[in-house]
């Protein structure tokens, strides 16, 4: 798949990403054309009402998984591993075969240079990866909230070095999340396998969002940088409010 990947980044095919979580979210995504769904860890605030992605469980990794699965035919699945399931390579190893049967074509896992033993092990053992690296949100409580990466000299070369480390490993694309566009853009040059930037300018091989900020679903949070180009949580209000009073009238 890797190849496949950095195929598209040489012919200059930008890679179109999106999120999902439950089986009619997927089989609409499957038939639109994207390059990739991610069943990501940001269901836990989208789906499940938790404050961050460290009160996702495997457990819930694998049951949103599982129900994608049963929705997506054609596009390639990938699932996030939770926090602190991956600590060391052979948990994150055995989380890694447990996402995969439940359905997940490749899996992805936040970090850099910190992780590469995990990713390693992952990839030996022949499970396509996605490495994830900026701004990372199972960090968020250690950072004390979600901080812009690469506004330094000093950042712009760790993110590097993370970037470099990953694709020299052999994983098969990037994600960057909320790095500063120039430094985002210079990664994307000097690394083979395609990067898909969250919130990290145009200068990435490709994009992701969570499909409830791109259609509107979640109104209570929207990041600055995702566009929303529906608005599902008013339609479900407006047609509630019209079966309520249709009701009501009798």
């Amino acid at each position: 798949m890797r190849d496949r990947f950095i195929d598209q980044k040489r012919r200059g095919r930008p890679l179109a990403t999106l999120t999902a979580a439950d089986y009619p979210t997927a089989r609409l995504l499957d038939g639109a054309g994207l390059d990739l769904i991610l069943v990501g860890d940001s269901l836990g605030m989208v789906e499940l009402g938790y404050v961050d992605t460290t009160e996702v469980t495997l457990e819930d990794m694998l049951h949103h998984t599982r129900a994608v699965r049963r929705g997506v035919t054609r596009t390639p699945l990938a699932a996030d591993l939770p926090y602190r399931t991956y600590d060391t390579p052979a948990q994150a190893l055995a989380t890694a075969r447990d996402l995969m049967e439940a359905g997940a074509d490749l899996v992805k896992l936040e970090g850099g240079v910190s992780h590469l033993p995990q990713v390693r092990a992952l990839l030996e053992a022949g499970i396509p990866l996605i490495g994830h690296i900026g701004m990372l949100p199972q960090s968020v409580r250690e950072e004390g909230g979600y901080k812009k990466k690469g506004r330094t000299p000093e950042q712009a070369r760790a993110l590097m070095d993370d970037g470099l480390a990953l694709d020299a490993a052999g994983v098969t694309a990037i994600v960057i999340e909320d790095v500063v566009a120039s430094v985002a853009a210079d990664i994307s040059r000097r690394v083979a396998c395609p990067t898909i930037g969250i919130g990290s300018g145009s200068g990435c091989d490709g994009q992701i969002l969570v499909t409830a900020d791109l259609i509107g679903a979640f109104p209570w949070f929207r990041p600055p940088f995702a566009q929303a180009r529906a608005d599902v949580a008013g339609e479900i209000e407006r047609a509630v409010s019209e079966y309520v009073a249709a009701v009501r009238a009798g």
